[in-house]
C-alpha cells in the first residue's frame, strides 16, 4: 500500500469521543479507532490546561502516532488597538507554550480584522507584531510553527496574500483553509480545479515547492453570501469542488494535514480520506 501523503483529522474532539476518559486524551485515542492520525486541539475559547495534562497529551499522541497541532482562541487580533494588543497577544503565546507542552507542532490561529482599513495598512503592523512573537519564541527554544488562517469574510485580515506575506517571517506558515477562500470573495468563484492550481502555484512561489509537502489545511462544506462565509456544513451538502481541489492537491505532489471543520468532524473526515485515496490513488 502507499502511504498517504496526508494525515486526516479533526479540529477539535470526535464528537463520538466516550466519556471516559475524554477530554484531549479521550479524543486522541478515539481519532485513532476511527482510523485518522492528525487531530487539532480546539482551544478556541481559552487555554486552561495544565502542563501535567498536556503531557499526557503528548504521551497518548505520540504512542498512537497522532500528529497534534492547536487552534488559539478566537479572540486573537494582530491589528487590535494599542489597549488590546496584550491580551491578544497573551492568547496566542499560551496557546503555543501549552501546544507545545501538549505536543503540537503547529499553532493556528484567525489573524483578526483591519477594522476598515488598507490590507497594505494592516500587514505592516501584523507582521510586525507576529515577528516579535516568533522572536520570544526562538529565544525560549519553543521550536513550533505559526500558522494564520485564510478567513471566509472579506472584513476579516486573512486573505491569501496576507496570509503568504506573513509566512516570509521564518517559523510562520499559512493555514489554507479553501473554504473560506471559496467563500471569501462571496461570488462563487475559487472552486474549480484551474483555481486550486493557481492557488498552488502562488503558494509554491512565495514559499518553495518543497512547502507544498507540509500544508495545513482546514476543510468542510460552507454556506457564503455577498460578504463571504456564514456557516460551515457538511462537506457534501456544500458545492465546494472537493473532486478538482484534491486533483490540484495530488498533482503538485501535495502533502501534509487536512482537518476537518463541518458539522459532522469525523464522518466528513473519514469521507475527506476516503475522496483522497481514489483522487490520488494512494492507499
Amino acid at each position: 500500500m502507499t502511504p498517504l501523503s496526508f494525515r486526516f483529522g479533526t479540529v477539535g474532539s470526535p464528537k463520538s469521543t466516550p466519556a471516559k476518559p475524554g477530554g484531549s486524551v479521550g479524543a486522541v485515542q478515539q481519532i485513532s479507532a476511527l482510523g485518522l492520525n492528525a487531530l487539532e486541539l480546539g482551544w478556541v475559547q481559552s487555554v486552561r490546561v495544565s502542563a501535567e495534562t498536556c503531557s499526557t497529551i503528548r504521551s497518548a499522541a505520540a504512542s498512537l502516532d497522532v500528529a497534534v497541532s492547536v487552534h488559539a482562541p478566537y479572540f486573537i487580533n494582530l491589528n487590535a488597538d494599542d489597549e488590546e494588543w496584550p491580551k491578544s497577544r497573551k492568547r496566542l503565546m499560551d496557546a503555543t507554550f501549552f501546544g507545545r507542552l501538549a505536543g503540537a507542532t503547529d499553532i493556528i490561529f484567525h489573524p483578526g480584522s483591519y477594522f476598515g482599513k488598507s490590507a497594505d495598512e494592516v500587514k505592516v503592523i501584523a507582521t510586525s507584531r507576529l515577528s516579535g512573537c516568533m522572536d520570544e519564541l526562538v529565544s525560549k527554544g519553543i521550536d513550533v510553527r505559526l500558522r494564520p488562517e485564510t478567513m471566509g469574510k472579506s472584513a476579516m485580515l486573512g486573505s491569501l496574500e496576507d496570509t503568504l506575506a506573513f509566512s516570509q517571517l521564518p517559523g510562520v506558515l499559512p493555514c489554507m483553509d479553501f473554504a473560506h477562500l471559496h467563500a471569501r470573495s462571496g461570488d462563487g468563484t475559487i472552486n474549480s480545479y484551474d483555481e486550486w492550481c493557481r492557488i498552488v502555484e502562488q503558494y509554491a512561489a512565495k514559499l518553495g515547492t518543497e512547502s507544498l509537502k507540509n500544508l495545513h489545511i482546514h476543510l468542510s462544506g460552507i454556506e457564503y453570501g455577498p460578504k463571504g462565509e456564514k456557516n460551515h456544513l457538511p462537506v457534501q451538502e456544500s458545492d465546494l469542488d472537493i473532486n478538482g481541489l484534491f486533483k490540484a492537491l495530488s498533482n503538485f505532489g501535495c502533502g501534509g494535514r487536512i482537518l476537518c471543520e463541518s458539522p459532522l468532524l469525523e464522518v466528513d473526515a473519514a469521507y475527506l480520506k476516503a475522496a483522497w485515496i481514489e483522487t490520488s490513488g494512494q492507499g
